[in-house]
């Protein structure tokens, strides 16, 4: 079982120790380690506008939380409420999810699950999000820590957990989202992170699905004109949610990313994989029943990402957005 979270403080101290360490070579240390400047801001959005959605939406904290995703963690609770959802690769080939909310809080998330070295570089954009999570390794809590962060887990805010009967642990513990943000007053507001939305733009091909493989894990998402959305599977399955119906982004992004080995290994010696999500690549950007074939930008590790299409910015379909970091 992950080692539980360290509390905060002079352990701010010794991450910034080991980063230092890192620098002369004696410890593995990632971008997403030292300690940051303010995020870039990129984009705009208008006034009353949610920036991860392009929906009309209160401004609120960003509470990010990770979530289980293997066959016995299905169906999920509370992801249909998410603004934006990133699946990301773990031990075994399989994967995790990442929803980030700040339009709307359901009543519960979950399963929750533990953290990886690659949300800490993912989250940068938002400012300084609150990450709900399960626990994490030992040796990357203190990292988690000099984050830009501000982390709600079982052992700082137990309250904010529960545990169901209805499922055995680990995939049995979900998240009350309202007492998380209670337990994380510096949680900054959404902002912009790269994102634009709009009209369709010109061009593209008719698409009527796509698929997405892991080494360990497929996803299918299937246009639907009713839904004016992606209906999506997973490992063949459709995927739906305890609370809310079948899952249908307005906008679904595979993102083309390099997936390596990191310093870290999982309770059974894995090597957990590292998420690269800073530089450039490819990504088919799926709106509208089209597929549009884009390129990714993220000079900045503190910046958000930019999509564009043919040298110009590749607007969204208002609405929950997927963004799938699949292998290259």
């Amino acid at each position: 079982m992950p080692g539980a979270p360290a509390p905060r403080g002079p352990r701010r101290l010794l991450a910034a120790l080991l980063c230092a360490a890192a620098a002369a070579g004696l410890y593995g240390c990632s971008d997403s380690v030292p300690p940051q400047p303010a995020p870039t801001r990129t984009g705009t959005a208008p006034s009353g506008v949610s920036p991860l959605t392009g929906l009309p939406a209160r401004t609120g904290p960003v509470l990010a939380v990770k979530i289980d995703n293997v066959a016995a963690a299905r169906p999920h609770t509370g992801l249909g409420a998410a603004d934006l959802v990133y699946v990301e690769q773990v031990e075994g080939g399989v994967t995790r999810l990442l929803a980030v909310y700040s339009s709307r809080l359901p009543d519960s998330v979950g399963p929750v699950r533990s953290a990886r070295e690659s949300d800490i570089s993912l989250l940068r954009p938002f400012g300084n999000p609150a990450l709900a999570y399960s626990g994490a390794q030992r040796a990357l809590n203190p990292l988690l820590e000099a984050a830009p962060l501000d982390l709600v887990h079982q052992s700082s805010a137990p309250g904010a957990f529960r545990r169901s009967p209805d499922r055995p642990a680990p995939h049995n513990l979900y998240l009350r989202p309202e007492r998380a943000l209670a337990a994380a007053p510096d949680a900054t507001d959404a902002r912009p992170v790269g994102f634009r939305f709009g009209a369709a733009p010109a061009g593209g091909t008719a698409a009527t699905t796509e698929t997405v493989r892991f080494p360990a894990a497929r996803y299918a998402f299937t246009w639907s004109a009713a839904d004016r959305g992606w209906r999506v599977a997973m490992d063949g399955r459709p995927a739906t949610t305890t609370d809310g119906g079948p899952l249908t982004p307005a906008t679904v992004v595979v993102q083309r990313v390099t997936v390596r080995p990191s310093a870290f290994r999982d309770v059974n010696g894995a090597v957990s994989p590292y998420t690269e999500t800073t530089g450039t690549g490819t990504a088919t950007v799926l709106r509208d029943g089209r597929a549009y074939e884009a390129r990714w930008s993220r000079p900045d590790p503190a910046g958000g990402t930019a999509f564009t299409a043919d040298g110009r910015p590749l607007a969204f379909a208002p609405g929950q957005v997927w963004i799938v970091l699949a292998p290259r």
